[in-house]
């Protein structure tokens, strides 16, 4: 079965940080663009960051520069996502993805091909 596994969700502090994982399984993605979006409770996905396949390009969405950054382990098949000084308006599920049209990095969800599951990413104040 093929599938994306978001792994190091929580609870966390408002200021505090977490790491976000996504790991591939049944198939091989280390050659596909990834993203991570987030959903909150009753608001469209949104988009968070991508990687190039390579690794040597990234896109973040505006008001998370600075604070997020996104990075992958082809020889892992994995991608992270970095997460400081959290905010509790960045309470939502996470959600990992990977493209394989695309080799750049993507901030378009009709871009992607493969979703994972999500984890829940909570921020309290």
């Amino acid at each position: 079965q093929v599938q994306l596994v978001e792994s190091g969700g929580g609870l966390v502090q408002a200021g505090g940080s977490l790491r976000l994982s996504c790991a591939a399984s049944g198939r091989t993605f280390s050659t596909y663009a990834k993203g991570w979006f987030r959903q909150a409770p009753g608001k469209e996905r949104e988009f968070v960051a991508a990687v190039s396949w390579s690794g040597g390009s990234t896109s973040y969405a505006d008001s998370l520069k600075g604070r997020f950054t996104i990075s992958r382990d082809n020889a892992k098949d994995t991608v992270y996502l970095q997460m400081n000084s959290l905010k509790p308006e960045d309470t939502a599920v996470y959600y990992c993805a990977a493209g394989a049209r695309f080799g750049s990095p993507r901030s378009n969800l009709a871009d992607y091909d493969y979703w994972g599951q999500g984890t829940q990413v909570t921020v309290s104040s």
